[in-house]
């Protein structure tokens, strides 16, 4: 109940934007025709959700409308939230990670909450009673090694780390070393912001995946990339330019709770086809959640809790 209800309220700002313009079309309307479809087109555009993504549920809403023969825009509202749930599923391996040895690497652009994410993820996992050992990467921001040491003792978690400066890549092979001898479920590595358009921090991205391939090969690889979800569409490119470099298996999307662009993590889903794994709702531990895709869209929607179980 409490997860919920912290969900539902981080989710407030989208919901005022997205939601209450649904409310607004399905009460205003008395008849469903294309002035119908394109006000709700319109809204889901405007909410961050995407073109791509906009068009696949109208498309899926129409048809379900023609099959159940529904003629009143009110009745419409079930069959579009259906229609979201289904773009936005997950799918049953989505967190095969958490019950194998694995090693999770978070990367992503400046500030969108690297650091703070795998700390939060490590109090999640060793919450479930997993081994966890922490790797900070990230040796070029000066405050990111203290930072993520802090997690680290918060949340009761190993970690591996050198001085400021050091390789990158050298930190995660001690980091692996380290997993091995102590036997961890899980190697969480946290690594320097980069921008796409930074070439040689991309080719040290490549290096720590060889790295990994071969000091490291019988671990379950995830790749996550973090988001801020107030960036809106950005975060879509974003993902598209990292994909590029490395295997993205998963995203992070952070901030949820800051924007009204809470839409994107539909849009990012649809359109890539890569899952949101995990949002950020709040500042504490517990407010990274795992993501769920009928517990998200009734939190969304403000539906009753029973909807969500």
């Amino acid at each position: 109940m409490g997860l919920f209800t912290n969900l539902k309220n981080g989710l407030s700002k989208t919901r005022d934007n997205i939601v209450s313009g649904f409310n607004n079309i399905f009460n205003s309307f008395l008849s469903i025709d294309d002035d119908f479809y394109d006000e709700l087109e319109e809204t889901m555009i405007m909410g961050d959700i995407g073109v791509s993504a906009t068009e696949a549920i109208i498309d899926d809403l129409k048809e379900k409308v023609r099959e159940n023969r529904i003629k009143e825009p009110a009745e419409c509202k079930q069959l579009l939230i259906d229609s979201i749930k289904e773009k936005m599923n997950l799918g049953d391996n989505a967190y095969d990670f958490e019950n194998k040895k694995s090693i999770v690497m978070l990367i992503g652009v400046n500030g969108v909450g690297k650091t703070t994410s795998a700390g939060k993820l490590a109090g999640l996992l060793k919450s479930k009673g997993k081994k966890v050992i922490l790797s900070a990467a990230d040796t070029f921001r000066a405050a990111a090694i203290e930072q993520l040491t802090e997690w680290a003792n918060r949340t009761g978690t190993d970690i591996i780390s050198q001085s400021e400066g050091s390789d990158p890549a050298a930190v995660i092979y001690d980091s692996i070393a380290a997993a091995k001898a102590r036997n961890a479920d899980v190697l969480i590595c946290d690594t320097a912001g980069r921008l796409h358009n930074k070439k040689n921090l991309m080719e040290e991205l490549r290096k720590i995946d060889r790295i990994i391939e071969r000091e490291y090969s019988d671990a379950y690889r995830e790749n996550l990339i973090v988001l801020d979800a107030t960036t809106g569409q950005n975060a879509l490119s974003q993902l598209k330019e990292f994909n590029d470099v490395t295997d993205i298996t998963g995203i992070i999307l952070t901030k949820m709770d800051g924007t009204a662009k809470g839409g994107i993590a539909v849009a990012i889903q649809a359109e890539m086809g890569i899952p949101v794994k995990y949002i950020g709702v709040g500042e504490h531990i517990e407010d990274l959640m795992k993501f769920d895709s009928d517990t998200f869209v009734n939190a969304l929607f403000d539906l009753d809790i029973d909807n969500a179980e």
